[in-house]
């Protein structure tokens, strides 16, 4: 017998027993489906067995990483649906894509895809549910996978691991349809009871509950621009030949990186270009507002925007939203009562906005200049004055939302969204989620910047998406330029400085396995040297050797 301690209660269990059995006795006391078990902190799947005494902690589908697993097992049964229904031989690929509205995006090559073909679809993956189908995890040698890879006609996988140095490989399977995913899976397809499927653009979604509440499929709400912006980059990558990590390594590996990122940065730069001629064909427009979540990139945009600007006449003066933060007494505080930097009302809205029109109306104005080591807005004869050529060029995660300019004409802003709106994936059912991405960015640069560990950083991730989630993506939408920051090749470059900062957390420590997480997923990848990005680079931000004051 083993002794397992739950919430401070030991139990004892005859040894080999699995976790999924002591799962079940305990679930009448959580609120959500069970999902994973943490060992002595350690993830587990279900199907595992306890050998030896342990603490257990549960994880389900209200956390991050149970949502995830359910997220992910979703997934790998739409894919079996989907080869059950149309044939395997029919389908030439299934592609996961990318999240847009709570949803995942997909698209079909091949075939025609229709309304009667996802029904088919649909009824299919239902009929599994009820059949609560086990997901079987099998551990076989490396180039027995690959050759099984090529046998599915999963290319994309094949390339993927023609550069992993590990033996073996972890395939999972629902009967006969086998696949790799990265990351863990629940015990059987029962647990996948909430899901939709619907037409979208040249494909179709994927809908599926959100840890706010697992039990309800979140409602899918089109997103026009955002779809615009992600669909550009996605074939942007396809006609370079480079929608996967696979074959990034390819170009890695046969020395043409160099090559690789001169011709991103070219590409780049005629966004940022485009967008400035955008400006200037739309007479009256004096406020270039810009927000975006964190790690987006905002800083380096800016600059490299008002360049494009000045290349065309104009005069562009930068402004920081956050050196109008009310004092530091004066803040509002979160349910921990902490300072919430995040909220709208850490902002003079009023002396921002009156600021605002008297530079609109000719009249110079003294800018003020937050001190974040006193919490006090200062004024240091800083002044400013609009002629007909000068634009301003503000920053600030609030920009998108009216409610920080009411008093402003709409006639006299012009709004820009960016994000890093990765469109890398791992291959073709293994999507890299954009948060992933901009968490790596702010890491490194936490870690140069603010002398923050990995640990500091992830423990803070949360309280940042929280704000964003209510502050940034509500207004998306609403922009007039939307910006993809995201490099295609810019994981390789951050790998060399992000693994010795995870390295340094330890196990036992909260942060660990999203440490450990974030460590295999970068084995995916081969590095890129930084010494070869150029200095006006927008990953420079994060890694530093900036020619601008990031």
């Amino acid at each position: 017998m083993v002794k397992i301690t739950i919430n401070g209660t030991v139990e004892k269990y005859p040894e080999g027993t699995k976790y999924l059995d002591i799962a079940k006795k305990h679930q009448k006391e959580y609120e959500n489906d069970i999902v994973l078990v943490k060992n002595n902190g350690k993830l587990r799947e279900l199907f595992k067995s306890v050998g030896s005494d342990a603490v257990l902690e549960f994880v389900t589908t209200k956390d991050k990483i149970g949502m995830d697993t359910y997220r992910r097992s979703s997934i790998h049964m739409m894919l079996k649906a989907f080869y059950d229904v149309a044939g395997a031989d029919m389908v030439q690929k299934v592609r996961v894509h990318f999240s847009i509205s709570n949803a995942i995006y997909c698209e079909v090559h091949g075939m025609e895809i229709g309304q009667e073909l996802l029904d088919r679809v649909k009824a299919r993956m239902l009929a599994i549910v009820e059949e609560r189908m086990p997901i079987e995890k099998k551990s076989m040698n490396t180039e027995k996978a690959i050759a099984r890879f090529r046998q599915h006609r999963m290319y994309d996988k094949e390339r993927l691991f023609s550069y992993r140095r590990v033996s073996r490989v972890n395939l999972y399977r629902i009967g006969e349809f086998e696949d790799y995913y990265y990351g863990y899976m629940v015990p059987d397809t029962g647990y996948l009871r909430y899901f939709d499927l619907a037409l979208y653009e040249r494909g179709f979604v994927l809908k599926l509950p959100i840890r706010q509440n697992p039990t309800q499929v979140a409602p899918f709400v089109p997103q026009s621009k955002l779809y615009q912006t992600l669909r550009e980059s996605t074939e942007w990558g396809d006609r370079m030949e480079i929608s996967t990590v696979g074959q990034l390594n390819d170009m890695i590996a046969n020395g043409k990186s160099n090559e690789l990122i001169l011709i991103q940065e070219a590409l780049m730069e005629k966004k940022i270009a485009e967008i400035a001629e955008d400006i200037i064909k739309s007479p009256g427009k004096k406020f270039v507002m810009i927000a975006g979540p964190s790690s987006s990139g905002k800083t380096t945009f800016s600059h490299r925007l008002s360049i494009q600007l000045k290349a065309l006449g104009l005069k562009p003066h930068p402004i920081a939203v956050d050196d109008y933060f009310v004092n530091r007494e004066d803040s509002p505080k979160d349910e921990y009562g902490n300072y919430n930097y995040e909220d709208l009302e850490c902002i003079d809205v009023r002396q921002f906005n009156a600021d605002m029109n008297r530079l609109l109306s000719g009249e110079v104005v003294e800018m003020p200049e937050y001190n974040f080591i006193s919490g006090k807005r200062e004024y240091k004869g800083k002044t400013l004055h609009l002629g007909k050529e000068d634009i301003l060029v503000i920053e600030g995660i609030h920009c998108l939302n009216d409610a920080l300019t009411p008093e402003l004409s709409k006639e006299s802003k012009y709004k820009i969204y960016i994000s890093a709106l990765t469109q890398l994936n791992i291959d073709e059912h293994n999507r890299i989620p954009t948060t992933d991405g901009r968490l790596i960015r702010r890491i490194v640069r936490d870690a140069r910047t603010r002398g923050n560990s990995a640990r500091e950083t992830l423990k803070m991730w949360n309280a940042v998406r929280k704000g964003e989630e209510k502050n940034i993506f509500p207004y998306q939408e609403t922009a007039d330029a939307m910006f993809n920051s995201a490099l295609i090749y810019e994981l390789a470059v951050l790998k060399i400085y992000a693994e010795p900062l995870l390295f340094q957390i330890k196990k036992g420590e909260p942060e660990y396995q999203e440490a450990k997480k974030l460590l295999k997923f970068f084995d995916y990848f081969l590095g890129i040297p930084g010494e070869t990005i150029p200095q006006n680079s927008l990953i420079r931000e994060f890694i530093g050797g900036s020619c601008f004051k990031v």
